[in-house]
């Protein structure tokens, strides 16, 4: 079963500096259908100009990722972090027993576009902690390549969440294919950030999610030049 959440109907807010996305319930968007699909809890698309960003807010018990398509973001936390994360590159945090944490974009003539996601943790208060893995272009063309995942560190270059969950993403052109095995009792959500796909057959477009419960293969087809996809493998 594949349950489309067409990109149209999400959330939106624009705040000016802040053009923004709701997948899920957020902020001051709220739809008692949509509170999130598993241990999956936010997927918001933002669009932040030149000159602004989020100023310094609070956060515990959730697996926060940022993955950035176009511009750059520089990140502070109350761990002593700082760094920029760019296209091409994936940044966790785990936020446990309690972080505060900016987001900046510094550019003065860039917009910042990027997704920004939440998973609820494995358990509650965890050490907060901060990832940030550099993702190769080629590794993504035409493949699903692990971004996030409870193995994250041990050598698969991706961030490591404390849930049980994997995060794939894939650059696929036009016609190309990947192929996903789901376990048993396993669950996915797609989300397209990019150009268009079809799954399984269905077509979704930039934005669009999707929920899949009880399908043992996933078949996902580029439709444009530069479909990009992002596979969450959920328990």
């Amino acid at each position: 079963m594949i349950q489309i959440r067409p990109a149209k109907e999400r959330g939106h807010a624009n705040h000016g500096w802040l053009d923004t996305h709701y997948t899920f319930s957020f902020s001051d968007y709220y739809d008692p259908r949509f509170m999130g699909f598993r241990s999956l809890r936010v997927i918001n698309e933002d669009r932040v100009k030149p000159g602004h960003g989020f100023p310094t807010h609070p956060h515990r018990d959730m697996e926060i990722i940022t993955y950035v398509l176009e511009g750059s973001l520089e990140h502070k936390d109350s761990m002593g972090t700082g760094s920029v994360i760019r296209p091409g590159e994936v940044q966790k945090m785990s936020a446990g027993t309690g972080i505060r944490h900016s987001e900046f974009n510094h550019s003065k003539t860039e917009p910042v576009h990027l997704y920004q996601i939440w998973l609820l943790p494995e358990r509650e208060g965890l050490k907060p902690m901060y990832d940030q893995k550099s993702i190769p272009a080629a590794e993504k063309k035409g493949k699903l390549r692990v971004i996030a995942s409870p193995d994250g560190g041990n050598g698969n270059g991706a961030v490591k969440l404390y849930q049980d969950a994997e995060v794939f993403a894939a650059e696929l052109a036009g016609g190309a294919s990947v192929d996903h095995e789901l376990g048993a009792e396993r669950y996915a959500w797609i989300q397209v950030v990019r150009g268009a796909v079809t799954v399984n057959g269905k077509e979704l477009t930039a934005g669009d999610g999707a929920a899949i419960a009880e399908e043992a293969h996933l078949h996902i087809v580029g439709v444009a030049e530069n479909g990009e996809v992002l596979l969450f493998d959920l328990a």
